[in-house]
């Protein structure tokens, strides 16, 4: 799951870049998705100083993961959780496969996550008080 959070980070983080700073060599990374970058472009600068937040809300809950910390596991949580309702818009705005794939890979996920074993590996990893 750390891992994953990492990627996510990465590809948030390339894209942030791409799109809040336009004309660069790495903006031919879009060919990978065209139809994302035809939505997002027209919203201008601000939506790539948002997928960079967003880097950085999946870079701080990989550390979180990675250290084991409840704070960690709840983002890890949040993230899924939030990923689940915008595969769920996707879904109903007429992107019934893309969506609906996206709701199975972060549904399996986020019921990995809410796994009493996975919870209870955080809540044991918490130093006393």
């Amino acid at each position: 799951m750390g891992i994953f959070l990492v990627f996510g980070a990465c590809m948030a983080s390339l894209a942030g870049l791409t799109l809040a700073f336009p004309g660069t060599a790495i903006d031919r990374i879009w060919i990978l998705n065209p139809r994302a970058y035809q939505q997002l472009a027209p919203l201008g600068k601000g939506v790539g100083v948002l997928f960079l937040l967003l880097a950085g809300v999946l870079a701080t809950a990989a550390v979180g993961w990675f250290q084991r910390r409840v704070w960690g596991w709840r983002l890890a949580v949040a993230v899924i959780a939030t990923q689940i309702a915008g595969d769920l818009v996707n879904v109903f705005s007429g992107h019934v496969i893309e969506g609906g794939v996206g709701v199975a890979i972060a549904s399996a996920l986020l019921l990995y996550l809410l796994r009493a074993v996975v919870k209870d590996a955080f809540a044991l990893a918490e130093p006393l008080k």
